[in-house]
């Protein structure tokens, strides 16, 4: 498995996640459709599939012209809210996408069709999860249509039961803004003084920290530590 990045408008992020034997990809939120499938000719991959992580326009309003392009390949995501959608997913869903394993779990809060999707390669031992706007590095969404008893439960109780070691994708490169309100809470816990060390020097953040790194550096998932509290 190879995930990719794409870079849109401000500060969006859509992805293609690869099958490296199938060279086939699936999109990820892919409001700049030329973006997305000029990197997937780069990359030299068939896009074969699409997933929305939740039904906001810039992370939807790609899809209509995606299916134009691929009218036979499936869209999936957690309502019909989201365009195009042609398989409707919720939480203790999965599917195989190639030699892919992906996994559905619901995050209701920043949307009440937010979907968390874990994707794991059992050949090479990779994990990965798409989060949408739920969980940011050292942050997390806004809560547009729930409360803040379930972005606690989507975060503490499901996202952080998820094997430590998966890599995070999220919507949006949130992450210096973010660290600067954790290290208020937090100003001793160093690992968000190395995390804004890295900020410092790179523009991009995501796919490069984990659920255990979150575990040490969000302070929305950090809730029992004292000085969180």
């Amino acid at each position: 498995m190879r995930i990719v990045p794409v870079p849109n408008q401000s500060d969006n992020y859509a992805y293609l996640i690869i099958d490296e034997i199938a060279k086939r990809a699936a999109s990820v939120d892919p409001y700049d459709v030329d973006k997305v499938t000029s990197t997937a000719t780069a990359e030299g991959v068939e896009i074969s599939a699409n997933i929305s992580t939740h039904h906001h326009n810039d992370h939807t309003g790609g899809n209509s012209q995606l299916q134009s392009l691929y009218p036979n390949i499936p869209f999936y995501a957690g309502s019909n809210k989201a365009s195009a959608t042609s398989h409707i997913v919720k939480h203790g869903d999965s599917f195989k996408f190639g030699n892919l394993d992906i996994s559905c779990f619901g995050t209701p809060c920043h949307t009440q069709d937010s979907i968390a999707f874990f994707v794991e390669d059992k050949a090479t031992r990779q994990k990965a999860v798409f989060t949408g706007d739920t969980l940011f590095t050292a942050g997390c969404g806004r809560f547009f249509e729930g409360t803040p008893e379930e972005m606690h439960k989507s975060l503490n109780g499901v996202l952080a039961k998820l094997p430590s070691e998966t890599v995070v994708y999220n919507g949006h490169e949130y992450t210096a803004g973010n660290v600067k309100f954790a290290l208020k809470i937090e100003p001793e816990n160093q690992a968000l003084k190395d995390l804004a060390d890295y900020t410092h020097t790179n523009k991009r953040t995501v796919g490069v920290y984990t659920i255990a790194d979150e575990l040490k550096h969000n302070p929305f998932m950090r809730l029992h530590e004292k000085a969180v509290q």
